[in-house]
């Protein structure tokens, strides 16, 4: 009875009450992702989307309610990103709000069309409620694809807080674990319909099955997990806790380094290789032998220094690159890793003839995008996948084709948004590539969270965020054979948004037969 009044109320709003409500409900989903977790503000947030979907006059109303949606649950879930405009206030501050509002508004047109599509192409029910979940997980699988990809936050990783609801990723991914969720939440909307009260009650019924066979699916690949490591390696992880704003000033760059060779120098022997996160200190390693020689100075014996650096190539070359360098004893590189997908405005400026300002980082020019991704084998060590920065949040995209390796770098300077929400949520974007690959991910970040994370996504060590400090750690072993999902998790993605987004028009003519009005 309650919900079929607030159903009703919903259906006599006008325009601005209807967008009104749309901004809350989008605000109130963004609080379920990471850090918060507020979970179970989910239902109320999809089942007020429904209602709205299903209020709206016209397809277009239908859109705006999604687009008001999405645009407050992007704006509240990815606030931090004018963090990075405020490290220079002078110069960028004022366009921090800009940055937060425009990409906000470009996202929100995912849940914009999953709204209309909902309206438009499936019935009351079941039909509208599985649209609406294929087409909200097709739209964060476009929004990862298209002008260079941004899966930042699909709502699958509202699950990190628990090891046991985040393992189904192995399986589907993060973005099955989205499709199941915006169903979940959006369920309990079929209980203010009309019709038999066993079909209104099954969505919530089916809803509540799912989420209690992923939570015991997981609960029960854990049960059998092993704990194993990789023998003979010690990895010493550094976090320098530089604040961006001091990191690149010219007077402070030889106490930069002297804090990174501090660090390293930590705790007496033991460690196998030394880890440095993304451009750790502001010299161009590869081609500066003195200070080259200075981080050589920490590396183990036998072992290797592994350090985020600017690349600059040898004399005449063009431009530089976003790298992770192996440094050996002897002060020589053995191997290098170039950043392959690059972050506009961060790293590159796309449209740089026409667009009035430069990008975010140190120096003018735009970074070159090395070749792609590649496994690195190194004396010492398995052969591993590095990963710069925002590489690691792309869902099956995180190893390089034709030769997997056995664990992933992922090195990331997380200072330029402070102590807010985005490095948490870049954390658990991270631990999810780890349960969807099966394979070990150790996490080097400058001001934090450095982090070695298993193949099952458990979080085995850690540095807090804004702590300065050195962590020592033992390698965990890659999980035998290829997860579902990095077998063929793609085909199986596919099969379930395209049953789930035909099921709405199939349904829609069984609704009305059975009598379950709008």
């Amino acid at each position: 009875m309650i919900l079929a009044r607030a159903r009703a109320a919903a259906a006599s709003w006008g325009r601005f009450r209807r967008i009104a409500a749309a901004l809350l409900l989008g605000a109130l989903a963004a609080a379920a992702l990471p850090p918060v977790h507020a979970v179970f503000l989910l239902p109320v947030s999809f089942v007020g989307l429904v209602w709205l979907i299903e209020a709206a006059p016209r397809g277009r109303a239908a859109f705006a309610a999604g687009w008001w949606f999405g645009f407050a649950y992007f704006c509240t879930g990815m606030y931090w990103v004018a963090e990075a405009f405020m490290v220079e206030a002078e110069r960028y501050g004022a366009l921090a709000p800009f940055a937060v509002v425009s990409l906000s508004a470009y996202l929100a047109l995912f849940p914009g069309v999953a709204a209309l599509c909902a309206h438009r192409l499936a019935g009351p029910g079941w039909g509208r409620l599985l649209m609406l979940a294929g087409a909200w997980t097709a739209g964060e699988w476009l929004r990862g694809v298209l002008f260079t990809g941004l899966p930042w936050n699909p709502l699958g990783s509202v699950w990190a807080f628990s090891d046991a609801m985040i393992q189904p990723a192995a399986w589907i991914g993060v973005f099955g674990l989205s499709l199941v969720t915006v169903f979940a939440a959006a369920a309990p909307a079929a209980l203010a319909g009309g019709g038999p009260v066993a079909l209104r009650a099954s969505p919530a019924l089916v809803a509540v099955a799912l989420l209690a066979a992923g939570w015991g699916g997981g609960a029960l690949r854990l049960a059998g997990a092993a704990d194993e490591t990789v023998p003979g390696v010690r990895l010493r992880i550094v976090q320098g806790n530089i604040p961006q704003r001091l990191k690149w000033q010219p007077a402070l760059r030889e106490a930069h380094l002297a804090t990174y060779l501090a660090l390293s120098g930590l705790h007496g022997g033991g460690a196998t290789h030394v880890i440095w996160p993304e451009t750790a200190v502001p010299f161009a390693l590869d081609s500066d032998a003195r200070h080259r020689a200075a981080a050589a100075s920490v590396v183990p014996e036998g072992g290797l220094l592994l350090a985020g650096s600017v690349r600059t190539g040898p004399p005449g070359t063009a431009g530089a690159w976003n790298s992770v360098l192996a440094i050996d004893a002897q002060a020589r590189v053995v191997a290098a890793y170039d950043k392959a997908h690059l972050v506009p405005f961060g790293e590159y400026v796309p449209l740089r003839g026409i667009l009035p300002f430069g990008k975010l980082t140190e120096g003018r020019g735009d970074f070159n995008a090395g070749p792609g991704l590649r496994t690195i084998a190194l004396d010492g060590l398995p052969p591993f996948g590095a990963l710069i920065c925002y590489e690691a949040i792309f869902p099956g995209a995180v190893t390089a084709p034709g030769s997997r390796p056995r664990w992933l770098l992922n090195v990331t300077n997380d200072a330029w948004f402070g102590d807010s929400a985005g490095p948490r949520q870049h954390l658990a974007a991270a631990r999810m590539r780890a349960v969807e690959e099966g394979l070990p991910l150790v996490r080097a970040a400058n001001t934090g969270i450095s982090a070695v994370i298993d193949g099952y996504g458990r979080v085995r060590h850690r540095l807090g965020l804004g702590v300065r400090g050195v962590m020592d750690a033992p390698l965990p072993r890659a999980l035998e054979g290829l997860t579902l999902f990095a077998r063929a998790g793609w085909l199986v993605l596919a099969g379930l948004l395209l049953a789930t987004v035909a099921a709405g028009p199939l349904l829609r003519s069984r609704h009305r037969a059975t009598g379950m009005s709008p």
